[in-house]
């Protein structure tokens, strides 16, 4: 299960605007490669939806079924706003629904900062 627990509208380049819906799942443990200390996260992505922003915020607090995968990307930089540092990156994340094999949004680690 995911939670849907924000929105934003976002402009195409084309000028149009949409919702995108931010769906955060559960609680996880990540063990840092730097340090080996451990941390809590929890993995979020953003997904398209036909709604105004009246009915994006009704939404915020369900809950669906299905999941936030992990997947590979090409490299790109993230900027750790607490230290400063710069590190490369190679994942995203997405959103399966329960029993599909197709995916929808993807989201790198910066844009949910």
């Amino acid at each position: 299960m995911v939670t849907v627990t924000g929105y934003r509208e976002v402009e195409k380049t084309n000028g149009e605007t949409f919702i995108s819906l931010e769906l955060s799942g559960g609680l996880e443990l990540v063990q840092s490669q730097t340090t080996g200390n451990f941390y809590a996260t929890v993995r979020k992505v953003r997904i398209p939806s036909t709604f105004d922003e009246t009915v994006a915020e009704m939404m915020i607090g369900q809950q669906i079924e299905g999941s936030i995968e992990r997947v590979t990307v090409e490299p790109y930089n993230y900027v750790n706003k607490t230290t400063g540092e710069v590190m490369t990156l190679q994942h995203s994340y997405v959103y399966r629904p329960k029993g599909s094999i197709s995916t929808i949004g993807e989201t790198r680690v910066q844009e949910m900062a």
